[in-house]
């Protein structure tokens, strides 16, 4: 009888790293906290990484696939954004009320800076301008944004007169002054009628690190190959995503921060990729190549969930095309929980994966459950249980289509390994 034994070993998972420091109101109550990019336990901003490079790492490690509500513990959200972002319109990857964005100071551009603003402030989103310092390039912003932060000056009756003049100007900003390290600048600025506060007295930033997966160069390239054409091709984007894991979780949890209370099911990767629209994926991917990711080579695991997912989609075309996209999302997931180190069901629950394809994952129910189990089956030389699986799923088919549908499947799997692994 043909072996059709598939082995993996678990990669070794990559950290990535987060910072959040609180930011107070005027009882010492926690009003929001800001998101720091960081790439180490170091907790410190990394010398020689861009703002760009940062806004995109935060954006596509952090905010896409844990999700800000996580990182946040549920409150207010405030993220720094580099003026490429801004007008990337990377903001529209989130819903506008789910983060204030943070207009850094290093920004430039500032007339075009303006105009992306007064486009977003329509759709709602809410706005920051970080470390404002009274300079006069700020003027055509400064009515825009809804938050005014400044730093603590010496002496600090500086810092007190900009702010009351910036309250007298501005009486609907809220002002929130960061660098705060004692209790007296605290209480001065206070009495001067700062709204928020921020800075070492109160808390230092706290570190979050978690396990992620790493799309590889190759996908990140190939997409961006694909989205640089003037009329994209929703069906070639479906199947560069397919092809790699990274990409597939990052889609779904993209399509999920984007329903918000839509209470949305996604049931295949095709259907994620059309709901986001040409827009979000063209900014997606603009995230992606920003913040310059990717593995030099993709694990075995990834070859298990891609030759899993391709042998559910061939056994299960006689369903339909819509089954066959179901079967390979529900085998591309499959492996999801070694790679993320998470329990299925929490996967499951993350990716709004819906009672059909979860109960399938979990619990190895209805058409997509059995071929899943038929193809741990298979992998596990299990030919008794994969038999009588095939004349549930399959029952007019001979054996032989097991061992033709898994010798493609894995024929894709190293296929799709090789050409990532030539081009990395």
């Amino acid at each position: 009888m043909l072996n059709t034994q598939i082995t993996a070993e678990v990669p070794k998972l990559v950290t990535q790293y987060i910072a959040r420091q609180p930011i107070f109101d005027a009882e010492t109550g926690i009003y929001a906290y800001e998101l720091l990019y960081r790439d180490s336990i170091n907790n410190a901003f990394p010398i020689g990484t861009t703002d760009g490079q940062a806004t995109g790492r935060l954006f596509f490690n952090a905010l896409m696939l844990i999700g800000i509500n996580k990182l946040t513990a549920n409150q207010r959200a405030f993220i720094n954004l580099s003026s490429d972002a801004l007008l990337d319109d990377f903001p529209k990857l989130l819903q506008p009320d789910s983060a204030v964005i943070e207009i850094v100071e290093r920004a430039d551009n500032i007339d075009k800076v303006t105009s992306r603003v007064t486009a977003l402030k329509k759709d709602g989103y809410t706005f920051a301008l970080d470390d404002y310092d009274g300079d006069e390039k700020w003027e055509p912003l400064l009515h825009l944004v809804d938050y005014i932060k400044l730093e603590v000056e010496e002496p600090i009756i500086k810092t007190n007169m900009l702010l009351k003049k910036l309250k007298r100007r501005f009486p609907d900003v809220k002002i929130i002054v960061e660098r705060i390290e004692t209790h007296e600048q605290f209480m001065l600025l206070k009495s001067a009628g700062c709204d928020y506060f921020q800075g070492f007295f109160f808390a230092r930033p706290e570190m979050l690190s978690y396990h992620n997966v790493e799309p590889s160069k190759f996908a990140v390239f190939d997409l961006l190959r694909c989205t640089s054409r003037p009329d994209l091709d929703f069906d070639e984007v479906h199947q560069r995503v397919a092809k790699d894991v990274g990409l597939t979780a990052r889609i779904l949890k993209l399509v999920n921060a984007r329903s918000g209370n839509q209470n949305l099911v996604i049931t295949s990767i095709s259907q994620a990729v059309i709901y986001l629209g040409e827009d979000a994926i063209r900014q997606f991917v603009r995230v992606l190549a920003l913040s310059e990711l990717g593995v030099d080579k993709p694990s075995e695991l990834t070859k298990l969930g891609l030759t899993r997912a391709h042998f559910m989609q061939l056994m299960l075309e006689p369903g339909g095309k819509e089954m066959s996209q179901r079967g390979y999302l529900v085998g591309l997931m499959s492996v999801l929980d070694a790679i993320l180190n998470m329990e299925l069901d929490v996967i499951a629950k993350e990716f709004c994966l819906g009672d059909d394809l979860s109960s399938a994952l979990l619990n190895f129910n209805g058409m997509l459950g059995a071929t899943l189990q038929l193809a741990r089956a298979v992998e596990e030389d299990n030919w008794p249980l994969a038999v009588k699986l095939l004349e549930t799923i399959r029952p007019a088919s001979p054996i032989d289509v097991i061992y033709n549908a898994m010798l493609v499947a894995r024929q894709y799997g190293d296929e799709v390994l090789a050409s990532i692994i030539e081009d990395t």
